[in-house]
C-alpha cells in the first residue's frame, strides 16, 4: 500500500492523515502509432505522478494523487476508432465536482497534473474557481517539468521518441518492436500563419498524420526515459512540497 495514492490506500490511514495537496492526474484514451498502447498518455502521467508524490511524501508532504481521468479532449480524432473524446464542458463539469468533494474534505489545494495535449484547463480552472473559493487550483503538464530536449535527440509530438522511449521504461511488454512502427510523418497547414505556428487551430488528425504517430520513435531507448523521468519526478516532488507546506495566505512573495 502506497498511502499517498488515494486508489490504494484505505480509510483507516486516510482518516489519520490531514492532505495538504490533491493531485489529479488526467490523460487520454487515444491511438499512439501502430506500437504504442491507446493508453500511453494515462501509463505516463501516473508512473511520474506516482513517484514525485513518494519522494514528497518521504519528505514530508501529505500528497494525496487521486485516480487518473483516463478521458480527455480527443475531438480531432473522431475518425479514429477508440480515441475516446471528452469535451471541454464535460471536463470541466468533473473538475467542479472534484473540486467541490476536496474541499468539503478540507483539502485546501489541487493540482491537475496533465497528460494530454489536446487537454487545457486554464479557462476551466478561472471557471470552477470562481465558485470554489475555498481550494487552490493550479494544472501542469508533467512533461514540461524537465527540458526533454536534454534527454532526446527528436522528441516529437506524439509516439515519438520521447512517448516511445517511456513506454519501453514504464510497461515494456506492451511496445510492439520498433521495426511495426510508422516514422510519424506529419502534414503541415497550408496558410501563412497557421503552418508558421502563431495562428492556431485544431489537427485533423487522420489529414495531418499517416498512422497516427507525430515524431519520429527511431531513437527511442527506456535508458533515455529513465533519466528524464527520474529529472521530472524530482521537479514536481519538490513543487509537491513547496506548495503543500505554502498557507493559502502566502502564496505571493511581499
Amino acid at each position: 500500500m502506497r498511502p499517498y495514492l488515494i486508489a490504494e490506500t484505505n480509510w483507516k490511514a486516510v482518516r489519520e492523515t490531514k492532505f495538504d495537496l490533491a493531485v489529479l492526474p488526467w490523460g487520454a484514451t487515444e491511438a499512439h502509432n501502430f506500437h504504442l498502447p491507446y493508453a500511453t498518455d494515462n501509463y505516463q502521467v501516473e508512473h511520474v505522478v506516482a513517484e514525485a508524490a513518494r519522494i514528497a511524501w518521504e519528505g514530508g508532504a501529505k500528497v494525496a494523487v487521486l485516480p487518473c481521468v483516463p478521458f480527455g479532449v480527443n475531438t480531432g480524432q473522431r475518425e479514429i476508432p477508440f480515441c475516446l473524446n471528452m469535451r471541454p464542458s464535460t471536463q470541466m463539469a468533473l473538475l467542479g465536482d472534484i473540486a467541490q468533494a476536496l474541499e468539503e474534505a478540507g483539502v485546501q489545494k489541487l493540482a491537475i497534473a496533465n497528460g494530454h495535449g489536446g487537454n487545457n484547463f486554464k479557462q476551466m480552472i478561472r471557471e470552477v474557481g470562481y465558485d470554489r473559493r475555498g481550494i487552490f487550483l493550479c494544472a501542469f503538464n508533467w512533461y514540461e517539468s524537465a527540458d526533454w530536449n536534454q534527454f532526446f535527440d527528436e522528441p516529437g509530438d506524439h509516439a515519438g521518441e520521447m512517448e516511445t522511449s517511456c513506454i519501453q521504461h514504464i510497461a515494456p511488454e506492451l511496445v510492439l518492436p520498433l521495426a511495426e512502427a510508422g516514422d510519424g510523418a506529419t502534414h503541415k497547414f497550408r496558410p501563412f500563419g497557421l503552418r508558421d505556428g502563431w495562428v492556431w487551430a485544431e489537427r485533423d488528425w487522420p489529414k495531418a498524420t499517416d498512422d497516427t504517430g507525430a515524431g519520429n520513435p527511431a531513437k527511442a531507448s527506456p535508458e533515455k526515459a529513465a533519466r528524464y523521468l527520474s529529472a521530472c519526478a524530482g521537479n514536481m516532488a519538490r513543487f509537491f512540497m513547496e506548495l503543500a507546506a505554502c498557507p493559502l495566505d502566502k502564496l505571493y512573495e511581499e
